[in-house]
């Protein structure tokens, strides 16, 4: 195999990108330990920004985004890897300033790659994908906070979205009550059939916002929106609750004050799902294979081709996209 299909991204006009299909060579790609054939993608909000030329995400460019992959191992320079074996990569650099998995092939160092759990087939971990390592992450960070089944009501923001539905049906899954917040009143039914037993609009969240403390509500909350909505929820957490951040298409910066967390004693909780450890990405992929694994996921994505995807994307900007979108690239 010396060539491949990929997306790459240019920049045709000072501050104008544009996407197209293209075939690529492999001895193009980066310099790395494993050679791997990728199968099956899935889109993030960070794949969008890499699309558009956001120079916090993507510097140099031509480009080919995706943050996720996972495929065949075709080529091995290290003992723990070899020819044959099915693997996953997501997060560190991958379709950042590394060529990603929006192209049939990827070259990488070794220690982003793991071993493709046995409970998962390539294709259920796309549709889990940075999303759903994410969501588990926010859950692991809770309950390890203290958080049980049976504690009250679990709020997850944004639950339309790629980390805010997979958060809906694991939580649900787990036994937790879940109330979903979106401004998207016509994925009711959606939300519901993957768990959700409440659907509230977006905007009722925000009511209020001058006050520095609300009404004591969510027992719990994975907030992947930030910007205004994170301080609300921060506001109407119970005593000792704790909210996972996760996320930012609502703003990178909040305006808070401190009596939250002085009165009521509430926790943020950050997580980050790039850089975070190995052994924890691991351990949090055996949990999504075996113990929390989904039965409801292909309910939870929609599979497009590769030529599909620039305008899957656009979708993403504008905060169109339901559920996840899963690429195949066989």
């Amino acid at each position: 195999m010396d060539s491949f299909k990929a997306l790459q991204v240019s920049e045709v006009a000072a501050g104008r990108f544009e996407s197209q299909v293209v075939t690529r060579r492999i001895e193009d790609l980066p310099e790395g330990d494993v050679l791997i054939r990728v199968h099956y993608s899935s889109l993030n909000f960070k794949d969008a920004l890499s699309a558009t030329g956001n120079a916090g995400v993507t510097r140099q460019y031509p480009h080919t985004p995706g943050i996720d992959a996972a495929g065949i191992v075709l080529e091995s320079r290290v003992a723990e890897f070899k020819p044959g074996d099915e693997v996953i990569v997501t997060g560190y650099d991958l379709g950042m300033n590394t060529s990603g998995g929006l192209g049939q092939c990827i070259r990488v160092p070794a220690h982003w790659v793991i071993k493709h759990p046995k409970g998962l087939t390539l294709r259920e971990a796309m549709i889990l994908g940075t999303a759903g390592l994410t969501a588990a992450l926010c859950i692991d960070k809770l309950e390890r906070a203290g958080l049980e089944s049976g504690s009250g009501p679990i709020l997850v923001t944004g639950a339309t979205g790629g980390v805010g539905s997979m958060a809906v049906a694991l939580l649900s899954s787990l036994g937790y009550s879940v109330v979903a917040a979106t401004g998207k009143p016509e994925q009711e039914a959606f939300l519901k059939a993957l768990g959700a037993q409440q659907v509230i609009p977006r905007a009722e969240l925000l009511a209020h916002s001058e006050k520095s403390l609300l009404k004591e509500h969510w027992a719990a909350a994975i907030d992947t929106v930030g910007g205004a909505t994170l301080f609300s929820v921060l506001k109407s957490l119970r005593r000792g609750a704790s909210v996972a951040s996760c996320g930012m298409v609502g703003g990178a910066e909040f305006q808070a004050s401190v009596w939250p967390f002085i009165l009521r004693g509430v926790n943020l909780l950050g997580v980050d799902s790039v850089e975070v450890p190995m052994v924890v990405k691991a351990s949090m992929w055996d949990k999504l294979s075996v113990q929390w694994k989904l039965e409801n996921l292909e309910q939870l994505a929609h599979e497009i081709s590769l030529e599909a995807v620039p305008a899957e994307l656009e979708k993403l900007l504008k905060g169109q996209q339901v559920g996840r979108a899963l690429v195949r690239l066989d």
